[in-house]
């Protein structure tokens, strides 16, 4: 069964656009700038463990995305779990980005779950 051409074009131009998309998000920016390996434990990645490696903004603001990178750095799963574990149980310990020194976390993943749902109000 041979998918008709103008649906065959739509869907690779909507292809097309989900990838521009994605290149303008933080992580693949990311990506493009950093080489692709954990800073902090050196572990290096490939395509094939790439998924892997995460983006880590410096001042926990998730907002906070500048262009440069300068609030980013790429860890693996496993020092990104440290980090932020780190974050909660020793505040105040003088780690940049602790509760401690004034920066607290603003990024809340579920703040608009209902609505995401759609639950509306």
């Amino acid at each position: 069964m041979k998918a008709a051409p103008g649906k065959l074009d739509r869907i690779v131009a909507d292809a097309r656009r989900s990838a521009e998309l994605r290149d303008q998000g933080y992580r693949e920016q990311a990506l493009k700038i950093y080489p692709w390996i954990c800073g902090r434990c050196a572990r290096e990645f490939t395509r094939a463990n790439l998924r892997e490696l995460t983006v880590h903004h410096r001042d926990h603001n998730h907002s906070n995305n500048p262009p440069n990178g300068s609030n980013w750095e790429l860890l693996c799963l496993y020092c990104h779990d440290n980090e932020h574990q780190r974050q909660i149980e020793a505040p105040g310990a003088g780690d940049p980005g602790s509760a401690g020194n004034g920066s607290t976390a603003t990024h809340s993943p579920f703040a608009n779950l209902k609505a995401m749902l759609g639950g509306g109000n």
